[in-house]
């Protein structure tokens, strides 16, 4: 086969970047814009030896799976957010929970794992608008398409503010004056910005220049509290006109029924592409705001994680109580003891499980399960996430749980050491001996790293303690199986996992496995 060729194929599968796969004379190739189901003509763009790209020419026979209901112009114009957007919100579920059990099999080492139907986002959520709308964090960059500096070091944006998303595989700026996937208060806070940079020519960033003021909007919204936090991430130290900003934002907000509670400059000069910087400076109302999940209330700063879909976040956090031993309900919804590989641990008296909640963020699982531990133990990078929860721990009355700062596989890994040696020091530093006592007794462990999932050197901290069962909370199932496989050689036995969908129209699933030591 060769490029410019014209083949008709179906389409069996759809890629991680959303796009179509189907096979011709052995040969697999990507056609952007199409679903499972679909038949299409398609002219091949680039033929290598076992795959080629495509371009679709026709669709010849569209899928059942073909989404009927998703009718975003922004989609349509390149915003490269929703990869499954395409595809019916019943076929993403099952697409997803498949490509986990795929992983799993394929890069676990696993024969048939144990996979439980998908967590799906219901009709009745979000307040009847199911998986519309369900995100509370919004991270729009900023642009004008370059600026250009005049005579007399003026500098000037080349076109109109764009506040949205990138384009699909670029970092061009699709400007998005409404996003079925954000929090209406988001969206109103975007359109905010957008009329203000138009009335006060506000620049943007030009990374090609690396000039330019405005960079990143971020929108945090508490669902259930109604509080906003807007993060204008900014190269300077402050935004000319700033309050007539703030008031813009105010009433934005206000208008479609929540409460702007806190405005921040993040301060990133910094060429590279991060997002924010280190520094920030509230210029309007609180540092935090307030969120609740179930009886417990969080606070949020501008650099602290927090899961994007509450309503999802609840039914995730249930399954790690579960996974942990501290529910009497089963996967199955039934209701009993566990089988083999799952004894529940003792509880409410000295002998209740010590977690490790590690990745902890805010404390938000850890806090969750902290009412059926004996302890829990927290390690985080970031700073100003752990402040936050050591803070939310007392927020909650919560006096069972400690965080601490470092990153996971370092400080575990110290403490691991001094824990086997019996004394109050390693790699050259004096540990906590109360921490190394409550480590040397942890049962269960909270993993919840990053998209990159684990390093090795913290799976082999957590085996040398005898952790005997951890809970692994991934957002990448392809680092989840290799973790899993990894844990394997540590000599724990991969028992069960229950993915959830936490981001609807996109492909990215989160995931939450169960494994524990072999007997």
């Amino acid at each position: 086969m060769q490029k410019g060729q014209l083949v008709e194929l179906t389409i069996e599968d759809m890629s991680n970047e959303g796009q179509g796969i189907g096979r011709a004379e052995g040969l697999v190739i990507f056609v952007p814009d199409t679903v499972p189901g679909d038949q299409v003509r398609a002219e091949l763009t680039k033929v290598k030896k076992n795959y080629a790209f495509s371009r679709l020419v026709e669709l010849i026979e569209p899928s059942d799976a073909r989404s009927r209901e998703f009718d975003c112009e922004f989609f349509e114009r390149g915003c490269g957010g929703c990869g499954y957007g395409r595809l019916t919100y019943e076929a993403q579920v099952a697409l997803k929970e498949r490509q986990v059990r795929e992983k799993l099999q394929r890069l676990a080492g696993l024969n048939d794992p144990k996979v439980w139907p998908i967590v799906a986002m219901k009709e009745e959520d979000n307040e009847g608008m199911g998986p519309f709308r369900y995100r509370n964090k919004a991270q729009f960059p900023v642009s004008t398409g370059g600026i250009i500096t005049r005579k007399g070091g003026v500098v000037e944006n080349l076109g109109e503010p764009a506040v949205g998303f990138y384009r699909a595989k670029s970092h061009e700026v699709v400007d998005c004056t409404d996003c079925y996937l954000q929090s209406l208060a988001a969206m109103a806070a975007a359109d905010a910005l957008r009329r203000f940079m138009a009335e006060d020519n506000i620049t943007a960033w030009d990374p090609k220049w690396e000039k330019g003021l405005l960079r990143h909007l971020i929108v945090k919204t508490a669902f259930n509290t109604g509080e906003v936090m807007v993060i204008l991430v900014i190269n300077g130290k402050g935004i000319p006109n700033a309050q007539k900003l703030i008031e813009m934002l105010d009433d934005a907000i206000y208008d479609v029924g929540y409460s702007l509670e806190s405005v921040v400059f993040n301060v990133n000069r910094s060429p590279g592409k991060s997002i924010m910087g280190e520094e920030n400076i509230v210029i309007a109302g609180k540092p935090v705001i307030r969120e609740t999940v179930g009886d417990l209330t969080f606070e949020i700063s501008p650099h602290s994680f927090y899961q994007v879909n509450p309503v999802q976040m609840k039914r995730l956090y249930d399954k790690v109580k579960e996974y942990c031993g501290l529910s009497d309900e089963l996967s199955d919804g039934t209701e009993g003891s566990f089988d083999i590989g799952r004894t529940k641990p003792e509880r409410n008296n000295e002998n209740a499980p010590v977690i490790l909640d590690l990745y902890c963020g805010v404390g938000t699982i850890g806090l969750y399960c902290a009412n059926e531990a004996g302890f829990i133990i927290g390690i985080e990078s970031v700073k100003e996430a752990v402040v936050d929860a050591n803070r939310n721990a007392v927020i909650n009355g919560i006096v069972n749980a400690r965080y601490i700062c470092g990153k996971a596989e370092e400080m575990l890994g110290e403490y691991a050491e001094a824990a086997d040696s019996g004394k109050s020091e390693a790699s050259g530093k004096v540990l906590d001996s109360e921490l190394i006592r409550r480590i040397r007794c942890a049962n269960i462990a909270i993993l919840d790293p990053p998209r990159a999932g684990c390093k090795p050197e913290l799976l082999q901290a957590v085996a040398s303690l005898g952790v005997q069962r951890i809970v692994y909370v991934s957002c990448d199932p392809a680092t989840l199986a290799r973790d899993v496989k990894l844990l394997g050689e540590l000599d724990y036995e991969f028992q069960e996992a229950t993915p959830v969908d936490m981001f609807p129209w996109t492909t990215e699933v989160e995931c939450v496995a169960l494994l524990t030591q072999y007997q």
